[in-house]
């Protein structure tokens, strides 16, 4: 019988090559309110809901980075009465190695949060059920074309000449 590799000996990744691991995924803080109730649900009329997302970056050791993505989502109905209001904070560790600051900083801003975006949205969905209303399904989010512009942004505000200069 063969064995893998061919000469026997043990299977060991390159220690130099770019390496990135989630290690944990979690709600950090998650709040729902439902000031109308019971009156609420009275309303005969679908409520306006708007989303919000915040991405963030923290630096917890050398080679750990944790990525948060905070949701907050705003239900209002007949004279802008709020219907649900839903905040979540949803974070994830990422084990990193190797991997050059400039493309740490793609990675967790617009992979990370992609990775974590499922669990989130599930997070969501069952807490405004929980309230007493139909899930809200968030649709899904390009969190990489979201990255890149705004670093098409701010590549092209770096490059404008200041005001008044020729």
């Amino acid at each position: 019988m063969a064995s893998f590799p061919p000469n026997g000996a043990d299977f060991q990744a390159p220690t130099d090559q770019p390496q990135i691991g989630l290690i944990a995924q979690y709600v950090k803080d998650l709040s729902f309110e439902n000031p109308n109730a019971p009156a609420v649900y009275q309303s005969q009329t679908a409520p306006r809901i708007d989303v919000q997302f915040n991405l963030g970056v923290a630096a917890i050791a050398d080679d750990v980075h944790e990525a948060s993505m905070k949701i907050e989502v705003r239900a209002t109905g007949d004279n802008d009465q709020t219907v649900f209001a839903v905040e979540l904070l949803y974070a994830g560790l990422f084990g990193v190695r190797n991997v050059a600051a400039d493309q740490l900083q793609g990675f967790m801003l617009a992979q990370a949060p992609q990775l974590l975006f499922p669990f989130a949205r599930r997070i969501v969905a069952e807490t405004v059920r929980d309230g007493n209303f139909p899930p809200l399904l968030l649709d899904p989010v390009d969190f990489a074309a979201m990255y890149m512009a705004q670093a098409e942004q701010a590549n092209g505000l770096a490059n404008q000449e200041p005001a008044g200069q020729a």
